[in-house]
């Protein structure tokens, strides 16, 4: 059986951008990708972590 992701997207503080990332990555989540905000004054951070389902 193939692994199963859960996903979470994240808006990022640039003054805050490495203390964020650190605090989700020691919940066991990695990072996948930043992109610029919907509004395009901000970035938001997706990532994912296995869910413990499947091989």
């Amino acid at each position: 059986m193939a692994q199963t992701w859960e996903y979470s997207t994240v808006p990022l503080m640039i003054h805050a951008t490495k203390q964020i990332l650190d605090m989700w990555g020691s919940d066991g989540w990695e990072l996948v990708q930043i992109v610029a905000g919907p509004d395009g004054n901000g970035l938001v951070a997706y990532l994912k972590r296995p869910t413990g389902e499947g091989a």
